[in-house]
């Protein structure tokens, strides 16, 4: 990471964010930084801000341990960034109520948590996984979404979000 006190640019997230995660696979054996690189461009594609797709890139690496809480504590981000990343990292044991919660009261994170759902219920990438497993993801992402007030055919951006206010 830069020493300097200029913030990392996208692209320096990216290339983080990919090497983070350069050896993981998902589910399904994709390398996992398609699946980065697809909720970068579900924040892009649904009007995010820039702090928000910084946010998208790195919003697995805390969580899957990729990146340690201290990187991502010192690194050079907008705080923003940092709040989105930590509100849509679920903790271990963490009730999903809660973490629906620190998503929602989080500005900007619910875009973020938007398209990584998106993302994940693709049915193009639950059909390669085994049925249960399928079925279990597919529940889950529902309740979650539930939780979020996302409605199907509905965007965060049609919703409140204080990090959206712009239109973008």
């Amino acid at each position: 990471m830069p020493t300097s006190s200029a913030p990392l640019t996208l692209a320096e997230v990216e290339a983080i964010a990919r090497a983070a995660h350069a050896d993981r696979r998902d589910k399904a054996g994709r390398p996992y930084a398609e699946h980065l690189a697809a909720v970068a461009a579900g924040v892009r594609a649904r009007g995010g801000s820039e702090e928000q797709i910084a946010a998208a890139w790195l919003h697995d690496a805390v969580e899957d341990d990729a990146l340690s809480r201290e990187w991502l504590a010192a690194a050079a981000l907008p705080q923003q960034v940092k709040d989105m990343v930590l509100a849509v990292t679920r903790r271990d044991g963490e009730d999903l109520t809660d973490y629906a919660r620190r998503i929602l009261a989080t500005p900007g994170a619910l875009l973020v948590k938007e398209s990584d759902l998106a993302h994940n219920a693709d049915p193009d990438r639950l059909a390669v996984l085994e049925p249960a497993t399928r079925t279990r993801l597919t529940a889950k992402y529902a309740q979650v979404r539930a939780l979020l007030g996302l409605i199907t055919g509905e965007s965060p951006t049609d919703q409140q979000d204080p990090a959206n206010t712009t239109g973008k």
